[in-house]
């Protein structure tokens, strides 16, 4: 007779991995939470400090009256006066439509301007890096050094400009700076001369990514160079320029070194924009509660200026 053996017992299952194994506390081979959260620490207590805290405080202090010479015991709340003020001051509104003309102007042409030397760079040119780093430095350079450079170029009597076009035969020369109806043009010249070379190199990584398998078919269909930018190269763009537009309009918005160091807001009003208004109410007249209200209806602008661009490109991108 065979004796069969007995069978041998199932495996018990695995015991499956506790909470304590999974995020490392129970094995000393894996990082533990807490270093990571140390990582983070002072970012995150910089962006509380030097974000969160200020805006909050922007937030609370546009519905309050405080002048800061009366301390924090002169803090009275207004509710929405300070609204209702900023929408019957005309100093407000003539500042507003000079941002306006001011961004309206100077972002398109520096996003147009920015493309088209794009494309340029993007080709066989000689010395093409050296040129690169030529066009992106004034985006670099100190807003001190900029107006400086730009009140010697831009002197009324002794400028290269004048000079050279009094050279021309012109008689009748612009005052630039000294000049009311000159002074904003010359600052949205100075605008889209320093900004040019940041959309360049924004547009010329964008040009770095293009579906080069849509250009060699549509070199086999025959289509040519106004065809390929019109059907591929400009909606494949079309996020990067969307970009640009928010952000140039945002850095427009909140220009004020440029101003605050050539013209101060002049001659008269004649370059006093939101942002500088802003600073007017603020640290000159004290009025803080007015200045984070001119702030707030800034941002609210800006953001549906924001939303309404990103929501115009929906549709029109080459992959949507």
């Amino acid at each position: 007779m065979t004796l069969t053996p007995p069978l041998a017992p199932p495996a018990a299952p695995a015991p499956a991995p506790t909470t304590a194994t999974r995020t490392g506390r129970g094995n000393p081979s894996l990082p533990k939470p807490w270093i990571g959260w140390a990582f983070l620490a002072p970012n995150l207590l910089g962006v509380l400090a030097f974000t969160l805290i200020p805006l909050l405080s922007v937030v609370g202090l546009s519905f309050t009256s405080w002048n800061l010479v009366s301390g924090l015991e002169g803090i009275e709340f207004v509710g929405l006066q300070n609204f209702l003020d900023l929408a019957v001051d005309p100093g407000f509104w003539n500042a507003a439509l000079r941002t306006v003309v001011y961004a309206g102007i100077s972002v398109p042409l520096t996003v147009l301007g920015g493309l088209g030397l794009a494309l340029l760079l993007n080709g066989d040119v000689p010395g093409r890096a050296v040129l690169r780093v030529i066009f992106f430095l004034p985006y670099i350079v100190t807003v001190v050094a900029i107006g400086m450079v730009w009140l010697m170029i831009l002197n009324p009597s002794a400028g290269l400009v004048n000079q050279t076009l009094a050279a021309l035969g012109l008689q009748d020369l612009p005052g630039w700076f000294a000049s009311s109806h000159w002074a904003l043009p010359a600052l949205i010249l100075i605008a889209i001369w320093s900004g040019v070379g940041y959309a360049s190199m924004i547009y010329l990584s964008a040009l770095s990514d293009a579906p080069t398998q849509l250009y060699e078919a549509a070199e086999v269909d025959g289509a040519g160079a106004w065809t390929q930018f019109r059907t591929i190269t400009w909606p494949s763009l079309m996020p990067t320029t969307v970009f640009l537009l928010v952000t140039l309009f945002i850095g427009a918005s909140q220009g004020f070194g440029l101003i605050a160091l050539i013209t101060a807001g002049g001659p008269g009003d004649a370059t006093t924009v939101v942002s500088y208004y802003m600073y007017q109410n603020g640290f000159q007249f004290y009025r803080f509660g007015y200045a984070a209200a001119i702030g707030m209806a800034t941002f609210v602008g800006v953001l549906a200026l924001t939303v309404l661009t990103w929501r115009a490109q929906r549709g029109r991108t080459l992959h949507d």
